[in-house]
Formats: structure tokens, sequence, C-alpha cells
């Protein structure tokens, strides 16, 4: 079918492909080449140069090892940055930015995929082979310069990167797949979607989410095809095919890597991994689904209000709060936006209602669909007074909704596009001319670019790794560190199995304690290697305890390396299983523990965890036979009421073995401060003066160098630092020591500062 004009009627247009008059169209390959490059090096510039906090360190950390992350344990992401790391080995760039490259060029090679699907529809608006061209690259900007589009793309926080691309992906190919209809060539592309689905899967299920918009789409060209056995037959087929990536799960987690979360090497493990039952634990993350979550109509208004925030979010981050931008504020820019995406579906439904279909419900299952199925708790920053911390998402999650901001910026350069048309055809003259004349309205395009800049760029974050080297060097050899979550514990995986950092360190995360296979790895994980044992031998797999390497930074730890003489946790398989199976219980009397020379007592009327017990153990068996270390992040302490033997070094805390005396430069807060609850009761004044001022590293002149924190729901990342500084602070007041006072106090200031900006 040749370009259609704006007067051609829809029987002309059709359902079906194309006609023998449409051999003159062509895909634009070159051109949407060309604007895939333009985006990466768009992401290359803002791109991160090494890891982040969320999930960034896991997914960087397992790509490089073939580790499994956390269930569903995601093996198509797994295995594709793995080779992608490989491949590009030559480069010698650093592991994460490789694996950051990766994430951009899956959001660049979606936007490919995207312009090749824009300039489709446009033809149905003109034979203008110019207008289409623009108008695809000015929808692809639009899609790509959306906020969360873009940083997502230029870090490998998250899987979706890869999902955003599959869809593109899968969208284009149903346009081919129309436009090759009775050419012997439809059936081949409806089986490579049916596998490129099935292996989507393996990476993350929102990927499956164009599925619904597929069915329609292929019902509204050609409802025939659904009674081709033969297809069906094939579809099983390559659906077992793609599927079958998952068996990468018990194969690699049988050799027993490093990070192993759930252990799906049995087929009863590997389907409740699939299944995600590890969040069905005690303190883990609640299943979006799990009938505990209210879905009450309250409840769902607040959650399509925080879609509208994160919407609001997408073209203007950096004109927020009282900001404005030439006089106009945020919500400006948003109904702009908002404006030209409607248009842009209207004009789209007018002319090609089958593709319009497609786009609707594409946008509609990424949006509102999505929103039903996760059922949030209340946004983490949404506007409601009242709600609590455990009512809300720990974090912001509009990275769920990339791929809707993504179409939506289509259908608004697409709306763009047809006021730029509309302009063009009010003048008189020669096309090409009138176009250019008309052509500055395309600046409005722009406006993503410019207002989301300082808010998605990347470049030059190094806080998340700065902040696990720091929190790793505060622990002494062979210590075991328990953390609290994602943001103390990620990132510190990345450090140990990516840049070798601190590998002696024994990192807990408390919350996986409540699971057993956690447990047995940790058991393993720490005990002394036999003779002939290597840990080094693979460094991906666990096999004993590793050693500490000396740190010419670190030169007071060397006197300290004792290597253990027995793992942490000193319990059998089924020892473990039954305490990860006790449900949680309320003490009804004190219960008292004892540690080498550390007594504490649990008081009457404490709900424990399975975590709880497992921790008591490993204290039990662990203390005076290696240093044990809580991060500041965590207060889990205050659960075996353990707070008045802690000792700060730098920015954790060491457990005392016994109870702790002033003196040796420990030195005790005064009990009068208001900050004495975060910097902790006691601190080692000397060790933590050498690690604040001679072993931690923040790169780029953190803090004084950065003009806000980015993400707020890690801004408790600075306050951290301040904390430790303010501690110092006091420790030298007691000793009258002002000039050293002064010197903490101005550097506390300037991180609670950047914490508040």
């Amino acid at each position: 079918m040749k370009p259609i004009t704006e007067a051609a009627p829809d029987a002309i247009r059709g359902a079906r492909g194309r006609s023998a008059e449409d051999e003159a169209y062509r895909e634009p390959y070159l051109a949407a080449a060309i604007a895939g490059v333009v985006v990466w090096l768009l992401y290359l510039v803002t791109l991160a140069p090494t890891t982040a906090f969320w999930d960034t360190s896991e997914y960087i950390a397992t790509g490089y090892i073939l580790g499994i992350p956390h269930p569903p344990g995601n093996p198509t992401f797994v295995v594709l940055a793995k080779a992608w790391s490989l491949l590009l080995a030559f480069t010698a760039l650093p592991v994460a930015q490789r694996m950051n490259l990766f994430s951009a060029t899956m959001g660049a090679l979606a936007h490919v995929c995207w312009f090749l699907v824009v300039y489709r529809i446009l033809a149905y608006f003109t034979p203008s082979r110019l207008f289409r061209l623009v108008g695809s690259g000015v929808a692809v900007l639009i899609s790509a310069t959306a906020f969360t589009v873009w940083n997502q793309s230029n870090v490998n926080e998250k899987v979706y990167t890869v999902s955003l691309f599959t869809i593109a992906l899968l969208s284009w190919l149903a346009f081919l797949w129309r436009d090759n209809l009775g050419r012997g060539k439809d059936d081949n592309l409806i089986l490579l979607m049916v596998f490129i689905l099935a292996l989507s899967v393996g990476n993350h299920l929102m990927s499956f989410l164009a599925a619904p918009a597929l069915i329609v789409f292929i019902l509204l060209v050609e409802p025939r095809t659904f009674v081709n056995w033969k297809l069906w037959v094939g579809a099983l087929v390559v659906l077992a095919l793609g599927l079958s990536i998952h068996l990468f799960l018990p194969i690699r987690a049988a050799l027993k890597p490093i990070i192993d979360e759930a252990d799906p090497s049995t087929w009863q493990s590997l389907l409740e991994s699939l299944g995600r039952k590890q969040y069905d634990k005690p303190s883990m993350m609640a299943n979006p689904l799990d009938p505990r979550v209210p879905r009450d109509l309250s409840l769902l208004i607040w959650q399509i209000g925080n879609y509208l925030q994160y919407f609001d979010w997408q073209w203007a981050k950096s004109v927020a709060g009282n900001n404005s931008w030439f006089g106009m504020p945020r919500p400006f820019f948003t109904t702009a936006f908002a404006g030209l995406g409607i248009y842009g579906a209207v004009t789209h439904y007018r002319r090609d209602r089958i593709s319009w279909w497609y786009v609707f419900l594409l946008l509609l299952t990424l949006s509102g669909g999505l929103l039903f199925y996760l059922n949030f708790k209340y946004g983490y920053s949404v506007p409601l007074p009242g709600a609590s911390l455990e009512m809300r998402e720990v974090r912001e999650r509009d990275y769920f909704f990339m791929g809707s901001f993504s179409v939506w910026g289509l259908w608004a350069g697409i709306g763009l596009s047809a006021v730029w048309r509309r302009l063009a055809g009010a003048l008189r003259g020669d096309e090409g001319r009138s176009f250019a004349v008309a052509s500055p309205v395309l600046v409005l395009a722009f406006i993503p670019l410019v207002l989301n800049w300082t808010w998605a760029s990347r470049r030059g974050d190094y806080v998340a790794r700065d902040w696990a080297y720091n929190l790793l060097q505060s622990v002494e050899p062979y210590g075991v560190l328990f953390t609290n979550g994602d943001n103390d514990t990620f990132p510190l995986w990345y450090a140990q199995e990516v840049e070798g950092v601190r590998k002696d360190v024994t990192v807990i995360v408390t919350s996986y304690l409540n699971t057993n296979w956690y447990v047995k790895q940790l058991r393993e994980l720490t005990r002394p290697c036999k003779p002939g044992q290597d840990p080094a031998a693979d460094p991906t797999r666990i096999t004993c305890q590793r050693p500490y390497v000396h740190d010419p930074k670190t030169p007071f730890y060397d006197a300290l390396a004792k290597a253990p003489t027995h793992s942490i946790a000193a319990l059998s398989d089924g020892e473990i299983d039954r305490i990860a199976d006790t449900p949680p219980f309320e003490t009804r009397d004190a219960l008292s523990f004892k540690a080498d020379r550390l007594e504490s007592t649990i008081p009457q009327g404490k709900v424990l965890l399975p975590a709880d017990v497992f921790m008591t153990a490993i204290l039990t068996q662990a203390l005076g036979d290696r240093p044990i270390y809580y991060a500041t992040t965590t207060q889990t302490y205050d659960d075996l009421n353990l707070g008045r033997f802690l000792i700060r070094q730098g920015v954790a805390y060491k457990l005392s073995d016994g109870p702790v005396a002033a003196g040796s430069g420990i030195v005790a807060q005064p009990a009068e401060s208001q900050y004495t609850a975060v910097t902790g009761p006691f601190i080692d004044l000397p060790r933590t003066d050498a690690l604040l001022w001679k072993v931690f590293v923040h790169s780029n002149g953190f803090p004084e160098s950065r003009k806000h924190w980015v993400d707020k729901a890690t801004q408790g990342i600075p306050y951290y630092y301040a904390y430790a500084h303010i501690a110092e602070a006091q420790a030298h007041a007691l000793a009258g020591q002002q000039e050293e006072v002064q010197k903490h106090m101005t550097r506390a200031e300037a991180w609670m500062s950047l914490a508040g900006r």
C-alpha cells in the first residue's frame, strides 16, 4: 500500500497487510539506527560510572558471577548480562560500566524499534517522507527523555530496560507481520513473537504485558490466524524453548554460586522461587496480590494518584516545588505533554484504528492494568498526612511504569508532529518550505531533555560504591556484618564480588535470616578451609572462608587478621529447617542468652522471628572467634537488647564481647546529647578518626560538590556519615579539642545539608 493520504478511506487502508500498490513503502532502517545511536550517546553522556543504590548492585554482581538474584531469579537477564560483559571485556572498562552500558544499549534499541513503529503509524497521515522521518524522531526524543525511561537507561538498576526493548521489538514485529500478510512470512513472525514473549518471562513478567495488545491486534487484522492448528503446534514448541531458560536456575544453583537467592537447586525450591514464596516469610516484602494488602476504593484512588504523581515527573522533573522555568511551574509542562499525547491519540485513531487499538491496549495494560495487579501500598512520597512508613512503599515505584511513560511519549510525539503538520498546512507554498517555517514548534520536543537532565543524569555518581567500600572498611578482618536491606547490602555484594573489596567480611542481610537456604549458605561460606581448599580457585562459588587481604590504607587491621576456627552456624540442616519454619512467637518470660562474656536478656512479650533465633545462634557461636558488627543503618540489635554493648567504628557498630568500659580510645557519648540515639553509646575515637579522614573515599568531592540528593528514599545515607562526624565531634569536645570539633561539625553540616537539598 502506498503511504496513505489523509483523505484515503478506511477501506483502502484495510486491516491486512500491504497491497500491490504499497511496494513503494520501505522501512527506514538507517534513519532508525541513527536515532538509536543518538539516544545511546545521550545515555552514554549521562551514564553512571559505577554501581548505584537499590537493585543495581545485585544485578551487576549476579550478572558478573552468574549468580541468582532475588526471586524469580531473572535467568534471561543474568545470561544476557554475562554475555554482554564478556563481549565488552576487550574494552577494559570496569564491570559496572559495562553493565550500565548494557542498560543504555537496551534503552537505545527499544527506541530504534519505536522509531520504526511510529514511522509506520505516520504513513497513515501523509505521503511525505520528511514528515514521517521528523515525526518519528520527535516521538523517540520525547519517549527517550521521559524522566523514568532516561533514569533507568543510564544505569543497570533494574531489568526493565530489557523489558522495554522486548515490548518495543514485539510491537515492531506485529506491525511488520501485518505488512507481510500473505507473503509467506507471517507465520514465522508470529512464532518469533511467541518465542520472544516466552524468553522475556525469564527477564521479567513486564514484557508479557504486551500479550493482550498483540492478541487483539492479530484478531483485528487476521482472526483466522487463531484457527491455524499448525501454527499452534509451532507456538507450543517455541514457547517451551523460550521458557527453558529457567533451567539455568537449578543448574547454576547446584554449583553453589556466592549469590544464590532462594537456592532453586531442586524442583520444589525452583517452583517456590518462581512463585516468589520467599516474600511470604515474616518481615519480607509482601506479595503485591496478598489479600492482607487491602484493595479498597480509598487505596485505589491513592494508587491512581501515585501514578499521576509519577506521570507529572516525566516531562520537567527539575521544575519542582516552588521552582519554575521562565515563570512556568511543572504542572504547565505536565498539562502540555498530556495534551500532546491526547491529541496524538485522537489523530492516530482517525488515521488507522487497527494500530490505534494496539497502542491503546498496550498503554492501558502498562499503566492501569499494572497498577491494579501490583496493588501498591501508599506511594513513598504521596502527600498523605498520617500515613506511616509501614503503610507506604519503601521507595518510589515509578520504574514499574516506565513502559507506559515511554508509549505516552510516542503519542505525545505524534501529537506534536500533527500540530507541526497542521501549522505547515496553513501556510501556502512549497511543502518543504512550509514545514521549515512551522518547524520552531518542534522545539517543544526538547523540553524533557533540558528539564530532566539534572535529575535523570547519573554522571559522576559514585555514592553507592563509596558507601559499600566505607562500610566494609569499618569492619575488622573476618568480621560478621549484619545489615538491614537493599541499600546497605547489595552495594556490599557488588564491592566484594566484582571489585574484590574485603571478601573476608561475612555480610548478613537480616531479613533473609528468616529463610533456611540463606543460613545454610552462610554456614558453608564461613567454614574454615580444609587443606587443599582455595576459595580463589573459583571465586564465583561458595567454597570456604575467604581470607583477609592486606590493605595499605588500613595497616591497623594487620595485627587483628586472625583466621576464625569454626563456622558461624553450628546447626544441622534439620535444625535450620525447623527454626525457619517456626512462626513468629511472643516470649512468655524473659529469655537470657550468653555469647562469650556478653550476657543479655530478651524481655517478656517480645515478638521473635526466625531471624532473631538465628542471630542469637550466630552470636553465641561466633562472638569471640571473630568480630561482630551491625551497620549503622540497622537497629536489629534492639531485638536482642544489645544496644549497650555497641561501639561505633566508622559507619558500623562493633558488638563488644562483654560490658563496655571507657578507656584505650573508647569514649562514652554524652548521655544528655540530642544525638546519642544516632551516634551510639560508645565510639572508638582513634579508629573512627582514621577511617573518616584516611580510609573512607568520597569521589567527586562529596558532599560539597553535589547539588542535590536525587533519590529521597536513600537520603539516610548522608545522615549516617553526618552522625559519624557528630559522634567524633562529641568525643573530641569531651577532651577539649575544639579544633577537631569544628572540623568534624563542618563536615557533618555539609552532609546534612546535602541530604536536605
